[in-house]
C-alpha cells in the first residue's frame, strides 16, 4: 500500500516520531512509506500554492494516511495546525474524504490524549475513516514490548483497510451561528483594582463579535487593561524543538524576535490575564498555538503561579470540550487559577454583556483575595509526570527545570521525603495488617478517618 505520513515535527527526519515510522518501513517493506515534512516546511506550503497542491496530489493517490507527530504544549505543533487550517482555506477537504487514517505520536504521556482527540476530530470533520491511535512513550521503540505493540497497531490498521472495516464517527460537525453581538452602550467600570491586567487576543476586526467582547471587557476595567493583539507581535515562528533552552532557558530565538521579552515583561508580570480568540477548526487559531508553543523557553517550569486567568471565545466553544481540557491542563500545571470562560454562543446580547461584566468582577475579586482553587487531576497528575521525569531520565537535557524544581520544592512532594509517611509505612502498616489487628482496624476505620478533622472544626469560628 501507498502510505502517506504527515510529519508534524519541526525537526523533520530527526523527529523521534519518525524513527517509529522508519522502523515500520523496515519490518514491512511490502508497503511504500512516503513522509511529507509538514511542520518543517509550513512556510513553503503556506506561501507557495504549487507546493501545497503537490502535497494534496500525493494525498489523492494515497491508500492510507498516518498523522505522525510529537506533542507540543498539550497538542500538535503550531505549524501542523496551520497546515490543517490551510486544508479548509484552500478547499482541499475532498482529497481526504474516505481515506483510511490513524494517528501516531511520541511523548512522555503529558496530555497526549488531547492531541489525539484533536486529530481524531479533524479526521471526522474531513470525513476520513479514522481507525485508531498509537501514543508511544518516546523510548518505547527501544523495548521489545514497545516494538511488538507498534507492529500490532500497524498490522491491525492495514487489516482495517484491506477488509474495508466501517468506522464510527466520534465527533459531530460543529454548528454554525449567525448571532451578531450588539453590546449595550453604557457600562459601569469596576473600581480601581491596583492589579496589572492584560488582555491578549488575535482579532483584527474590532467589529466582530470577539472584537466587541474584548472592548466590553476592557471598558469594564475602565481602560486600565493592557490590550495586545498577538498578530502584531514580532514572532518569527513557533518552537523548533532544538532543546537549547533545556540547560539554562536560553532560547534560539533570543535577539531574533520580540516574544521572550514580551512574555517576561508583560505576561509573567500580570496579575490578571484574559485570553481572547476564535474557535478555528477544533482549537484556537494556529497563531495562538504558536504563542503557546513559544512558552517553552521556560521549558517545564511553572511561571504563572497565582495568576487569574479567563477566556473570551467566539464560536462553538461548548461543542469542543477538548479545548477546555487543554487550557485547564496547561494553566493548572502553571499554578494559575482559571476564573471562567465567556463565549458568544448564548445568542443574546444583554446576557453576553452580563456574562462579560460578571467575569471581570470575579477576576478582580479573585485577584484581590489571592484565590487559587485546588487543582484537579489535570494539574496535579501533570505535575507529577514532569516531577518524576525531570528528576529521572530527563534531568540531563532539562537541567534548568531540575534546578527550578528543587528551588520551588516540587521534589518535596515525593512520598519518600515525608518522615511521617516513612515511619507509618515502615512500622505501623505491618502491625495494622496482622490479620487479628486488621479485623479490629476495619471496624473503626470510618470513624478514625474523620477524627483528625474534628479538632479543626471545633476550633473554627465565624
Amino acid at each position: 500500500m501507498n502510505i502517506i505520513i504527515l510529519n508534524g515535527s519541526p525537526k523533520g527526519n530527526l523527529s523521534v516520531t519518525m524513527q517509529y515510522v522508519a522502523y515500520l518501513s523496515k519490518i514491512r517493506p511490502e508497503h511504500q512509506f512516503n513522509i511529507i515534512h509538514i511542520a518543517q516546511r509550513i512556510k513553503l506550503l503556506e506561501n507557495d500554492q504549487t507546493e501545497f497542491n503537490q502535497v494534496i496530489e500525493q494525498i489523492n493517490h494515497a491508500d492510507a494516511i498516518i498523522w505522525g507527530f510529537p506533542l507540543y504544549v498539550l497538542m500538535v505543533h503550531a505549524h501542523y495546525k496551520r497546515f490543517i487550517e490551510l486544508i479548509w482555506e484552500r478547499n482541499a477537504q475532498a482529497s481526504f474524504a474516505g481515506k483510511y487514517t490513524a494517528s501516531l505520536s511520541t511523548s512522555i504521556h503529558f496530555f497526549d490524549h488531547t492531541a489525539h482527540n484533536y486529530i481524531h476530530a479533524i479526521c471526522d470533520d474531513l470525513q476520513m475513516n479514522y481507525v485508531d491511535y498509537f501514543s508511544a512513550d518516546m523510548n518505547d521503540l527501544r523495548t521489545d514490548s514497545g516494538r511488538q505493540e507498534l507492529t500490532s497497531f500497524f498490522d491491525l490498521f492495514m487489516n482495517s483497510i484491506t477488509d474495508h472495516t466501517p468506522t464510527q464517527p466520534f465527533y459531530q460537525p460543529l454548528p454554525a451561528s449567525n448571532f451578531i453581538y450588539s453590546p449595550a452602550p453604557s457600562i459601569v467600570p469596576l473600581p480601581e483594582t491596583h492589579k496589572k491586567i492584560v488582555i491578549l487576543h488575535d482579532e483584527d476586526d474590532p467589529a466582530s463579535n470577539l472584537g466587541k467582547m474584548i472592548a466590553r471587557c476592557a471598558d469594564r476595567f475602565d481602560g486600565k487593561a493592557t490590550v495586545v493583539n498577538i498578530n502584531k507581535l514580532n514572532i518569527k515562528a513557533s518552537c523548533i524543538g532544538c532543546l537549547k533552552c533545556g540547560g539554562n532557558n536560553q532560547c534560539s530565538y533570543i535577539g531574533k524576535d520580540d516574544y521572550i521579552e514580551f512574555y517576561k515583561n508583560t505576561v509573567m508580570t500580570a496579575d490578571i490575564l484574559i485570553y481572547a480568540g476564535r474557535v478555528v477548526d477544533r482549537f484556537l487559531s494556529s497563531r495562538w498555538k504558536m504563542f503557546f508553543d513559544r512558552i517553552f523557553f521556560n521549558t517545564h517550569t511553572p511561571v504563572l503561579i497565582g495568576k487569574q486567568i479567563s477566556f473570551l471565545i467566539s464560536g462553538p466553544f461548548s461543542q469542543v470540550p477538548n479545548i477546555m481540557e487543554i487550557l485547564r491542563g496547561f494553566f493548572e500545571f502553571q499554578g494559575a487559577n482559571i476564573v471562567g470562560v465567556v463565549s458568544d454562543e448564548m445568542d443574546n446580547s444583554p446576557a453576553l454583556d452580563k456574562a462579560i461584566d460578571n467575569l471581570a468582577l470575579r477576576l478582580a475579586a479573585s485577584a484581590k483575595a489571592g484565590y487559587v482553587r485546588p487543582h484537579t487531576f489535570l494539574g496535579v497528575g501533570g505535575m507529577k509526570i514532569f516531577r518524576d521525569d525531570i528528576y529521572g531520565r530527563l534531568r540531563t537535557v532539562f537541567d534548568a527545570d531540575h534546578r527550578a524544581f528543587k528551588k520551588m520544592g516540587i521534589y518535596r512532594s515525593f512520598p519518600q521525603n515525608s518522615l511521617s509517611i516513612t515511619l507509618l509505612n515502615t512500622f505501623i502498616a505491618p502491625i495494622v495488617n496482622i490479620p487479628f489487628v486488621r479485623r479490629k482496624f476495619d471496624q473503626i476505620i470510618k470513624e478514625e478517618m474523620v477524627n483528625g478533622y474534628k479538632s479543626v472544626i471545633e476550633k473554627a469560628s465565624g
